[in-house]
């Protein structure tokens, strides 16, 4: 199973996007392991959203989805709600 997820930090309101097919240690490596890569300037990171696929394809797909303009409104839209 791979699981697309969202990372948001809000002491520097950033948005990440990735797939993983081990959430737990994929977390983990970017609020606490990882020594260099863009997630660690902005730790530390809380998840606000998943999506399992039975497939890596998929996964990619959907990861992309989110990347786009159309998913970054849909993941500010997540903020916002999570916010009031």
């Amino acid at each position: 199973m791979y699981i697309v997820y969202v990372l948001y930090s809000a002491r520097f309101d950033k948005i990440y996007v990735g797939y993983t097919n081990n959430l737990e240690n994929r977390f983990k490596s970017h609020n606490e392991l990882g020594t260099k890569g863009w997630t660690i300037k902005f730790r530390p990171w809380s998840i606000i959203y998943t999506e399992s696929f039975s497939d890596k394809p998929s996964a990619m797909k959907r990861e992309q989805e989110l990347k786009s303009a159309a998913g970054r409104g849909f993941i500010r839209e997540l903020i916002q709600q999570r916010s009031q």
